[in-house]
């Protein structure tokens, strides 16, 4: 019997009495000893690290969703998605953090009951489903306000959006409620701190075909963009304006290039006859302002909210990445061991992708930085004031 103790402990087959026995178990506690203040460590700073997480991505979501509801001016196609995202991540740190906080506090340990377990692990699949496919239909959007702005000015009304919206959630739905009535794919994974898809090789379990979905959607976003990306190369030189000279018969000057010149010589009394036609094209001009053609500077506010949206759809590769790869490293590679560190810190810049998104809003966005700092209105208010003053005074000056 010492013999085997002796053999756990030290792993190499030798025996040299009760003697080494203690000797091994010894230097065992030694070890346990010396690991504990090095996973403390490790414990406060996960801690320390998911409550920055939860603070940031509740205080920026919510500022953003604020910011979206009470300006008027921002209730528009592109801000409604932007709303939805953020309040997802608010749902997310708000529900799903917490429990990760509680479990890392109790070392890495779940203490609640198997079905909330299911419930939280659906919710966290539920949200990064739903954010990839929302991301997905944001590209698309974007790709048909830039190549197709009549037909997306004409269509992306608030209705539109709503129902977009719906669709998203139906489908991110659909993505992660079946996983509920499988047994053993929901469970807390003590190496993620969190309740999540378990993740075994393929022949063993059915989680592949969510890894592939996933990836699918995150591939086909970045291809819109690309193919967004191609237009405006494609588009990027225009063809300067021809002038078009005016003709001018008897001081009329009739044509294209007449402008305004043809009524102020008839008014002068230079022509004589009816009105120029002139005249006639510019009343025609303000008949058809209902066009929705994409000037210079709808393409500019366009391509930077295209710009903003493509920077959020990047980082949430960039930080989502690094966990799928793990996903299908344990999917594909039987018996494989993922080293703890590295799992550890794919599954916390998981969790940061929920308070990337307002910083970048702040960072790219001009609408959503004005409403948060609004310096500039009360200067405009107060040149305002000094000028019709100033007016005023010139007025009432004797000539």
């Amino acid at each position: 019997m010492d013999e085997g103790v002796f053999d756990m402990a030290n792993g190499n087959g030798s025996s040299e009495g009760p003697a080494g026995s203690v000797a091994a178990l010894a230097s065992t506690a030694a070890s346990v000893v010396a690991e504990t203040p090095s996973s403390a460590v490790s414990t406060y700073i996960k801690l320390l690290l998911l409550g920055l997480i939860i603070c940031i991505s509740l205080v920026g979501n919510l500022v953003v969703s604020l910011l979206v509801l009470r300006d008027r001016a921002l209730h528009k196609a592109p801000y409604y998605f932007l709303l939805d995202l953020c309040l997802a991540d608010t749902i997310r740190s708000a529900i799903c953090f917490p429990f990760v906080l509680v479990s890392v506090k109790n070392g890495s340990a779940w203490t609640y009951s198997v079905l909330s377990c299911k419930v939280v692990a659906f919710m966290a699949v539920l949200f990064c489903f739903h954010a990839a496919f929302m991301l997905f239909c944001i590209s698309v959007t974007r790709y048909m306000a830039i190549a197709h702005h009549r037909f997306y000015s004409k269509r992306m009304t608030f209705w539109t959006c709503v129902a977009v919206v719906c669709m998203v959630w139906t489908l991110s739905v659909a993505m992660a409620f079946p996983p509920v009535f499988d047994v053993g794919t929901y469970k807390f994974i003590r190496e993620e701190d969190q309740c999540i898809f378990e993740h075994r090789y393929f022949k063993a379990n059915d989680t592949l075909g969510f890894m592939l979905m996933l990836a699918v959607l995150i591939l086909a976003t970045h291809v819109v963009y690309m193919k967004l990306l191609l237009f405006e190369y494609k588009h990027r030189k225009m063809k300067p304006v021809q002038m078009v000279p005016a003709i001018s018969q008897n001081w009329t000057f009739h044509g294209p290039g007449a402008t305004g010149q043809a009524a102020a010589n008839w008014i002068a009394g230079f022509g004589r006859g009816p009105m120029p036609p002139t005249l006639l094209g510019i009343r025609q001009s303000l008949h058809n302002q209902n066009r929705r053609l994409l000037g210079m500077e709808e393409f500019k506010a366009e391509k930077q909210l295209g710009r903003m949206f493509y920077v959020i759809t990047l980082l949430f590769l960039v930080l989502w990445s690094p966990y799928i790869v793990a996903c299908y490293w344990r999917v594909f590679v039987k018996a494989c061991t993922i080293p703890h560190r590295y799992l550890s810190t794919t599954v916390w810049m998981s969790f940061a992708q929920a308070g990337v998104n307002p910083v970048v809003c702040f960072f790219l966005n001009k609408d959503l930085k004005k409403g948060l700092f609004p310096t500039s209105q009360p200067a405009a208010g107060l040149n305002l004031i000094c000028h019709q003053s100033l007016i005023e005074s010139c007025k009432q000056r004797p000539t």
